[in-house]
């Protein structure tokens, strides 16, 4: 495969990204951080960066992918001992975890936990690749990495990486062939080199029919584009298409909506309108999620699409800086909140023998009482402060 057979040697090979702050982070190693989280679209050089790396510093890598082992036991045995002693030749190394969204799926089993704990053990740089820093399940990675973003790679950049390609493998194409396979690849590397290795399957020639044949690579496009293309739209079939190749489901999708929607809207007219639109969707999501009935789902997208952008009147011109939503992160705030109340309480109904409920309605009462008398609850240094803040 011409990916594995032209991939980077080193940091000068890499193409459309600045590796400057991935190098210091890995030779001042530790730093404030102990860990970096990569986060960009697909074929934007991520993982080759890491390897290149690697190679230029001379350090052993260590790469696992999260999607083949993403619970706690699987990545404490491959990586437990690894992050802590130097290789049999006493050079240093450099963990890789690949693919970090492997770890968001229903059999997680405590891998992000397990992953967190790696870090801030480690005595090696942990460099972890996401496609999706939002990710809700990565949360609380996020706080312990130092996060590098890494764009899609220029159409410029790539034409030049495909010419030197093309010049090696003796295939003739113009400037204007090599653009137009740039273009289809939309930042991807890895995708414009694979389609240029098909090309040079059939004919050592790329021509415009050629390149007609691969067929349209459809692209993964952003939540923040679809949201623009809602906002910033009356006409319903570009509203309609917004959503098509979004990852994002429906109950993530109407979480974005929701935080940048007062943002866009700002004639209350026009929000009311398309928190009608909002608030219907939800009623069809629920009744997939009772009935399992997912013919349903067509009336919310277009709810969640056209519904929403032709609840305005007129398009509004100003610019918005779209962001993921911040309800979950208020959830965790106001649970964190309400822990220590929950805790306390709970010692209060087993000591007193009344319910959890019960003792919850009397915890004000035990906020007046000073810290000698409450030595029977024996509560912590935290849950005291709590009571009595």
């Amino acid at each position: 495969m011409w990916t594995h057979k032209y991939a980077p040697q080193t940091t000068a090979d890499i193409v459309g990204q600045d590796i400057a702050p991935l190098k210091a982070f890995v030779q001042k190693y530790p730093g404030r951080k102990r860990a970096a989280l990569l986060h960009g679209p697909s074929g934007c050089g991520k993982t080759a960066s890491v390897h290149a790396l690697a190679r230029e510093l001379g350090y052993e890598l260590l790469e696992v992918n999260a999607s083949d082992t993403r619970n706690a036991e699987s990545l404490q045995t491959i990586l437990g001992s690894a992050s802590k002693q130097r290789s049999l030749f006493g050079t240093s190394k450099i963990i890789l975890v690949d693919e970090l969204d492997g770890l968001s799926g229903m059999h997680d089993r405590g891998g992000v936990g397990a992953l967190v704990k790696l870090i801030e053990e480690s005595a090696f740089p942990i460099i972890l690749t996401t496609g999706d820093q939002y990710d809700r399940k990565i949360a609380s990675l996020k706080t312990k990495c130092e996060a590098l973003a890494f764009t899609s790679i220029p159409i410029a950049a790539l034409v030049q990486l495909l010419a030197r390609i093309a010049i090696k493998e003796g295939i003739r194409a113009d400037e204007a062939m090599l653009r137009a396979l740039a273009r289809r690849a939309g930042g991807d590397a890895r995708a414009a080199i694979l389609d240029l290795q098909t090309l040079a399957g059939t004919s050592q020639t790329v021509t415009a029919e050629g390149i007609a044949t691969i067929g349209e690579r459809t692209q993964i496009e952003s939540m923040m584009q679809a949201l623009m293309k809602i906002f910033k739209t009356t006409d319903v079939p570009v509203a309609a298409a917004a959503l098509d190749t979004v990852e994002e489901d429906e109950q993530e999708i109407m979480l974005w909506i929701d935080e940048n929607l007062p943002k866009e809207y700002r004639n209350p007219s026009d929000l009311a309108r398309a928190y009608d639109a909002l608030s219907k969707a939800d009623v069809f999501s629920s009744r997939i999620r009772r009935w399992q009935y997912w013919r349903l789902l067509v009336y919310v997208r277009m709810f969640l699409s056209v519904g929403i952008a032709l609840s305005k009147d007129n398009k509004y011109a100003q610019f918005v800086s779209y962001g993921p939503t911040r309800r979950i992160l208020k959830i965790w705030r106001s649970n964190m909140k309400n822990a220590h109340k929950k805790s306390i309480a709970e010692k209060i109904g087993g000591l007193t023998h009344c319910s959890v409920r019960e003792a919850t309605r009397n915890v004000p009462y035990f906020r007046r009482m000073k810290a000698e008398a409450l030595e029977e609850l024996e509560l912590t240094p935290e849950e005291l402060g709590w009571l009595h803040s």
